[in-house]
């Protein structure tokens, strides 16, 4: 069957024919690829088709797609059972290396998806605090509970929504939205503030400097509990995410994607003192019946002993190497592009217009809805690299990716500009 066959057949059973909007090509156009399997940096689809991916499920697969370790390690668990609803090992040892790892966290609840994390630590910091109000900031995406989906980037913004048909007033009325790199003056009402220390669901938006700071102090004024989104940075930044790279220390922290090694996963956390909240030991309740997954916790686990400081080192300088490249490759046809980074982070942003790098959602739309990276996306695909069907996501490069992968993919980005831009 091919592509077009196979998206048909979805779109019978399944709404829209995907189980998540960003994978729609709805706003690229054009008929999604199905993927049948994937292999470090590359992905292969239905066709029979092989590309460079730049997906690596937004972010999930640090070691690249199915990494003998981890298949290994999911493979001797799965022969020992798949779920318990008891305790494991397995839940120990992934807290444990998080613990070990990022400076401030003392403490972790596995849960099944960054939503799911978000979600939960929004009900502590309330608990906590005994505080109704959260504040979050426009254009930043914590998964898709009521609460949270106002203002939000990603596929929310995708698709041109301002929030989510089927969210109540009263679901959002203790929400307040405050622009990105602004820090809100606060009041004793506010139990959290949760953030996004890397705005990547609006592109690549970089906090300012001191932004995360002064965040840190105007919480820590009125006693808000200041909250880390970081399913995208944690682990990826750095091996402590983004707390040892911009050195602010939140309150409490929220995870997913690498932590699951390509499985379903999400965990949150903080000192002891704030997790003594949750239930069994507090009255904040939390539970999830395949929290802890033994599959998850067995490709988590191996994903966090297996990589070095020296391999965070190595992604960074070939991400830096792919941002320059695409950019100055790019830029030859003629049109102004730019591609900023933190970390090993790496975001997209083309134009006609001379601009400067986006400091907020307002500044980023613009660029993102200009239909410019549409007709990119179609010219890289064409020639073997798969990029996010969406100008509002980034671009996720793996330990996988070889300096071939690269110099290609740098290659493709000049022919794709020259191909829809060049006069």
């Amino acid at each position: 069957m091919s592509n077009a066959e196979w998206f048909e057949r979805a779109q019978r059973v399944i709404p829209g024919g995907v189980d998540s909007p960003v994978r729609s090509f709805r706003s690229v156009g054009g008929t999604p690829y199905t993927v049948v399997s994937g292999k470090g940096a590359y992905v292969t689809d239905i066709e029979g088709t092989t590309y460079i991916d730049y997906v690596q499920s937004y972010g999930a697969s640090l070691l690249g797609h199915a990494h003998d370790d981890v298949i290994a390690a999911i493979k001797r668990q799965a022969e020992l059972g798949t779920t318990f609803g008891a305790p494991t090992p397995g839940e120990v040892q992934l807290a444990e290396l998080m613990v070990e790892r990022v400076p401030g966290l003392e403490q972790v609840r596995l849960v099944s998806s960054g939503t799911e994390a978000v979600m939960s630590a929004v009900r502590v910091a309330r608990g906590a605090t005994g505080r109704d109000k959260i504040v979050k900031f426009d254009g930043c995406y914590h998964g898709h509970s009521d609460a949270l989906l106002v203002a939000g980037g990603s596929g929310v913004a995708q698709l041109g929504l301002p929030g989510s048909a089927g969210v109540t007033a009263g679901a959002v009325g203790d929400t307040i939205t405050a622009p990105y790199n602004e820090v809100p003056t606060l009041d004793e009402t506010i139990a959290a503030v949760v953030v996004e220390p890397v705005a990547a669901n609006m592109n690549l938006v970089a906090p300012r400097e001191n932004f995360l700071r002064d965040l840190r102090a105007e919480c820590d004024r009125v006693g808000a509990l200041l909250i880390f989104d970081e399913v995208i940075t944690g682990f990826r930044l750095t091996p402590g995410g983004a707390e040892p790279f911009f050195s602010v220390t939140p309150d409490l922290y929220c995870f997913g994607k690498v932590i699951g090694g390509g499985l379903p996963v999400g965990a949150f956390g903080g000192s002891r003192a704030v997790m003594s909240h949750l239930a069994p030991l507090g009255p904040v309740y939390q539970a999830g019946t395949l929290s802890g997954n033994p599959l998850a916790t067995a490709a988590g686990t191996t994903v966090l002993s297996r990589v070095t400081p020296a391999d965070y080192d190595r992604l960074t300088a070939s991400v830096q190497r792919l941002a320059v490249g695409m950019r100055d490759a790019i830029s030859s046809s003629g049109i102004y592009c730019a591609t900023p980074t933190q970390g090993s982070l790496l975001g997209l942003y083309l134009s006609r217009d001379e601009f400067v790098a986006p400091t907020s959602i307002v500044e980023a739309t613009p660029l993102c809805d200009n239909g410019m990276y549409r007709d990119f996306f179609h010219a890289m695909l064409r020639r073997g690299i798969a990029l996010a069907p969406g100008s509002y996501e980034i671009i996720f490069v793996s330990l996988a990716h070889s300096d071939a992968d690269i110099d290609r993919t740098i290659e493709a980005a000049g022919e794709a500009a020259q191909e829809v831009f060049g006069s």
